[in-house]
């Protein structure tokens, strides 16, 4: 509740305070987000990988961008995990601290959209605030609730990426890769931007 108020006399990196700036006007770019991490746990798990989209205009922008493969070797290491999907990538590859500079400099003051956004943003936070950073400023959609509120849905049940792509006739994308999720995500927001009224 009191969060502020850690960070009310700490000195901020450059990068964080350029971001924070940025928030005198309303953007109108929408930046779609998937992220892949080592689990759910913001305390004990890290982010591995991550990939956006902007969407602008109502059209998915694909040279505005970003994808990156975090550099997690300690983790990995002190927990005996695989770390063969990082040598065989070609993808950028940065170390934590590294990625989150980048991705909050690309990320600006746009609106975020995802799938069940809450637990990337809630990741993301949590390694920001490693960084002597605040919390994300950005609005944030999450593609679930929207299919919800669209058909007026009231219980609690979650959509899965693949239910929703279903519903909308998505068609298949093959892979799991954070940036396939993102590019799915951004095709079901456009639909649901549309149906929804959204501008």
């Amino acid at each position: 509740m009191l969060d502020w108020l850690k960070h009310i006399n700490k000195e901020h990196p450059e990068f964080w305070k350029e971001y924070t700036a940025k928030f005198s006007k309303k953007s109108k770019r929408y930046v779609i987000l998937s992220t892949k991490a080592t689990g759910d746990s913001i305390e004990k798990d890290v982010i591995t990988f991550i990939s956006a989209f902007a969407v602008e205009n109502d059209t998915i922008m694909i040279k505005d961008s970003f994808e990156t493969i975090l550099l997690q070797y300690r983790f990995l290491h002190d927990n005996r995990l695989s770390n063969e999907y990082i040598i065989e990538s070609r993808l950028l590859k940065l170390s934590e601290p590294e990625a989150l500079k980048s991705f909050v400099e690309y990320l600006g003051n746009g609106i975020i959209v995802g799938h069940q956004i809450e637990k990337d943003v809630a990741m993301i936070n949590a390694t920001l605030e490693r960084m002597d950073c605040g919390k994300l400023r950005n609005e944030a959609l999450d593609i679930d609730i929207m299919h919800r509120k669209l058909h007026e849905i009231t219980e609690d049940k979650e959509f899965s990426l693949d239910e929703l792509s279903d519903f909308y006739k998505i068609q298949k994308i093959e892979g799991d890769s954070a940036t396939e999720e993102a590019y799915k995500i951004a095709l079901l927001f456009l639909k649901l931007k549309l149906k929804l009224g959204l501008k």
